[in-house]
């Protein structure tokens, strides 16, 4: 199943950006589709408790029997994340995170749910495929300069 994809630029219409701003951080940077693709790029700043930009989608409902998601990007090298927020995920900080490396060259990465890894001790060890809600491409964690692009986003 089609989570998102950007070679049709109106599936940015339901995806919205924000950074640490909204908690007291200093991060800053934009997401826009260009090329075909959602570009998440700008400055990630650890300074003052903060760091990450985000553009995520909600109100995902992912078919029972996903086993993973499968993401095309490319980017600038660096580490970046998909986040999951799920029913369990209460408090704002809470959230499911895979990792990838992308690549300067466009990649296929699939990210099995049970790889996701919870923010907190109070979160089951891995998310439930029927439980997501809403699910976001992160720079997050350091202080960078982030440049990343989703081509698209699916479900299998």
């Amino acid at each position: 199943m089609m989570i998102a994809d950007f070679t049709d630029p109106s599936a940015a219409s339901d995806w919205r950006f924000f950074t640490d701003q909204v908690m007291g951080g200093v991060s800053t940077g934009q997401a826009i589709v260009a090329n075909r693709a959602l570009r998440l790029a700008g400055a990630v700043s650890t300074e003052n408790n903060g760091g990450f930009i985000q553009a995520r989608l909600g109100d995902v409902s992912l078919p029972t029997e996903t086993e993973a998601l499968v993401i095309r990007v490319r980017g600038d090298g660096q580490r970046y994340f998909i986040h999951l927020r799920t029913t369990r995920t209460q408090m704002p900080w809470h959230y499911y995170q895979a990792a990838f490396t992308a690549t300067t060259e466009w990649q296929e990465i699939r990210l099995p749910l049970a790889g996701f890894e919870p923010s907190g001790r109070m979160l089951p060890a891995s998310p439930d495929a029927q439980d997501v809600q809403s699910v976001a491409l992160v720079a997050y964690g350091r202080d960078h300069e982030a440049d990343v692009e989703l081509q698209w986003i699916r479900a299998e």
